[in-house]
């Protein structure tokens, strides 16, 4: 790759940040410019409802490289910028000012925002939403003892902003549409783990139950009412109801788009001069024969180093499984592989799902291991992440048995 060239990259977060660093890696000379929309450094997201939340770490601990490394690798790194757009056939991309930058190679590491709600009220001030440290300093300074807090959605991030905030004795309400948390990433039974777990730490956890509207006084939101009329007190409402991709850009280009950018094993685009990474690819997964779209730290941390090599001209393929993790309480957990919704599964539990401690597998038909969840135990990992890949049917009786070895 000749040195003027100019690779340009969409996106500030963790995906962006390994992107150029994967370009510098692989010896890079051209020019690489990096859009961040955010004011800050580039930084990873999961502390922000985890140790951020706990006090048990800052910014800086979780930022990816300090000001220095940018400098010191001649990556231009553009805070508080995003472009509006770009033309894959003039290979150029608009900012804010409506200047534009031509490039040779793109990457697209555009992230997610947070899923807002249309009802009355949604829109007070103390109303949040979790996806960037202005939001997790925000929380930060109302989950004080004795306060009231109303979380709607009891995804990964409402759930750890429960245990968060219990934790600073703040009493929590999590209301859940489903008839159990959880359900689309980990099924019924998962699920009703968690839900045992929120509620034996005193959680008012409402499943099967809908929200109306957010009631305010004098402008602040003071109490959520619920789809059958009943009124529960506030002195703030998080708001975790998922995340929405931020693909508009590439769908405006005229790039191939489901409900991410879809690219191939390598993370290209249709368009064979952008790839995409994190959040907003949906890949022809080269071992799991379908399109999965993963929106977790993995995935953003991992895909990069392909993309890098895709950009470059370079034989590279994804093929990494899915994985993410999640700290509630005392529970830490961690999950391998990937079920589909609607996935014909069933569960099988290795170890005391009283106790806590246990691996949990799913099935299919063929008694293949589709994917793992290990709890409160470690290093089992890469043993699951075997089973998973042999791709050999397993005897379930043996498999839930913690005496034979796995």
């Amino acid at each position: 790759m000749s040195s003027n060239q100019h690779f340009v990259v969409i996106g500030g977060g963790l995906g962006g940040a390994k992107v150029a660093e994967a370009l510098r890696a692989n010896d890079f000379d051209g020019r690489v410019t990096l859009l961040a929309a955010e004011e800050e450094l580039p930084y990873e997201r999961p502390p922000l409802s985890k140790q951020h939340l706990a006090g048990t770490q800052q910014l800086p601990d979780f930022t990816v490289d300090p000001a220095a490394w940018y400098r010191d690798h001649h990556v231009d790194l553009r805070l508080g910028t995003t472009a509006t757009a770009f033309d894959p056939a003039a290979k150029t991309v608009t900012l804010p000012d409506g200047s534009t930058l031509d490039y040779d190679k793109l990457a697209l590491a555009t992230g997610s925002r947070a899923r807002t709600l249309n009802i009355p009220g949604a829109d007070a001030p103390n109303v949040y939403t979790l996806r960037t440290i202005g939001d997790s300093n925000a929380l930060l300074e109302v989950l004080r003892p004795d306060r009231r807090l109303v979380i709607i959605g009891a995804g990964w991030i409402g759930l750890e902003v429960a245990a968060q905030a219990r934790a600073k004795g703040v009493e929590v309400t999590v209301i859940e549409s489903a008839d159990v948390p959880l359900v689309a990433a980990l099924g019924p039974e998962m699920g009703g783990f968690y839900a045992d777990l929120h509620r034996a730490h005193d959680v008012d956890l409402r499943t099967s139950t809908t929200v109306d509207a957010i009631l305010t006084e004098q402008g602040e939101a003071r109490a959520v009412r619920l789809g059958d009329g009943t009124e529960i007190p506030a002195q703030a409402v998080l708001v975790a109801v998922g995340a929405q991709p931020n693909i508009e850009a590439a769908a405006a280009a005229g790039l191939s788009v489901d409900g991410g950018v879809l690219v191939d094993a390598a993370l290209r685009s249709s368009d064979p001069d952008v790839v995409a990474v994190g959040d907003i690819a949906e890949q022809a997964h080269p071992l799991l024969h379908r399109p999965i779209r993963i929106e977790h730290w993995a995935t953003a941390l991992n895909q990069p180093a392909v993309a890098a090599k895709t950009m470059l001209g370079k034989a590279a393929v994804y093929d990494r499984l899915p994985y993410f993790f999640s700290d509630q309480y005392d529970v830490g957990m961690e999950y391998t592989g990937y079920v589909g919704r609607g996935d014909d599964v069933r569960v099988v539990v290795r170890g005391d799902l009283g106790k806590r401690e246990f691996v949990a597998f799913w099935l299919d038909r063929q008694n293949k291991v589709r994917a793992g969840m290990n709890v409160n135990v470690w290093d089992v990992t890469d043993r699951i992440k075997e089973l998973i890949l042999s791709q050999e049917p397993v005897d379930p009786a043996r498999l839930a048995d913690p005496n034979t070895v796995l």
